[in-house]
């Protein structure tokens, strides 16, 4: 309870971590604030846990105000009953009518000064949330439907808005590279267009504190008319991957929107793979959105699953990137 692991265990990890010149520890799972203090005191060394160094990388992937003020409120929520101390710092300072009186721990004090920031951070995250519901009720009056790309991280989801609707929205080749919600308008040959938006890549027992501050994102998916699931078919855990997005989804009461699995990346399989995933995966379409195989037949299965609505009068302002 105290180490997570065995006093065996805890040799063998100090010994490793000596061999390996390491700095830093890093545990697969979640710990106690307890256990990550017993931990850095018999180690001698910074304890991260699994949702610390996914904020970690949050962190730095974030460069909007949004995704800024999101993950500012996933790392308080996460410190806030963290937070220790033994030094003489932790004195009890001056307070009550005219000094008297126990006053603030300084515990107390950052305790407080945490509460008080998440609390400015919801206030500015309800106001981004209203701007976002405001723009989906006017794509709503101008009847355009709304599909949205989920994912596991690093599945290709922005890659494949690239490609689809000819932007130039980042798209890199590392975990979370997106972090905020990016619409784009798609037109189809027969005069349908679309918002296709993308989002926030999922990960597997994704943290509490990740859902709750990325909320305002995650309503997205709650105005969509369908969802494409983008999977990474050339990852070995594709079948976990899956599963997690599909956890997921199922968590936010989502399965009831139609969904379309894709997997990705299709060009990096060899042909024996290919025949595999195809048993297993019978209903999923193929594609390559780096090199825009499969993208015909990705549009048609869109236009066959989305319900049109009359096109008269939807304004459509400036030439639009068509699908080939």
């Amino acid at each position: 309870p105290r180490h997570i692991l065995g006093k065996g265990k805890l040799t063998e990890l100090e010994i490793l971590a000596l061999q390996g010149q390491a700095s830093l520890i890093i545990f697969d799972g979640e710990l106690t604030p307890a256990q990550l203090n017993s931990l850095s005191e018999v180690t001698e060394r910074k304890v991260l846990d699994r949702t610390q160094l996914i904020l970690d990388i949050f962190a730095q992937r974030a460069t909007t105000r949004a995704g800024k003020l999101q993950v500012e409120m996933a790392q308080l929520k996460y410190t806030q009953p963290r937070l220790v101390g033994k030094n003489r710092a932790m004195d009890r300072l001056m307070g009550g009518i005219g000094g008297r009186g126990p006053g603030e721990t300084k515990l107390e004090t950052d305790r407080r000064r945490i509460r008080e920031r998440i609390a400015k951070i919801k206030k500015e995250l309800d106001g981004l949330r209203q701007q976002r519901a405001f723009t989906r009720a006017r794509r709503a009056r101008q009847g355009l439907p709304v599909a949205a790309l989920v994912g596991y991280t690093n599945a290709g989801k922005s890659t494949l808005l690239n490609a689809l609707t000819r932007s130039e929205v980042l798209a890199e080749d590392k975990l979370f590279a997106t972090l905020d919600p990016t619409t784009r308008r798609l037109r189809f040959p027969e005069e349908h267009e679309l918002v296709l938006a993308d989002t926030v890549g999922f990960i597997r027992n994704l943290p509490k504190e990740l859902t709750e501050a990325f909320q305002a994102t995650l309503e997205e998916l709650e105005a969509a008319d369908l969802l494409l699931h983008v999977a990474d078919a050339s990852h070995p855990e594709l079948d976990r991957q899956i599963a997690a997005v599909d956890g997921i989804l199922a968590d936010m009461e989502l399965n009831e929107v139609p969904r379309i699995l894709i997997l990705n990346k299709w060009d990096r399989l060899e042909d024996e793979m290919r025949d595999i995933l195809r048993d297993r995966w019978p209903d999923a379409l193929p594609i390559s959105a780096e090199t825009r195989d499969g993208l015909n037949a990705l549009s048609r299965c869109i236009e066959n699953t989305i319900h049109w609505e009359t096109t008269a009068n939807i304004e459509i302002t400036g030439p639009m990137p068509k699908v080939y």
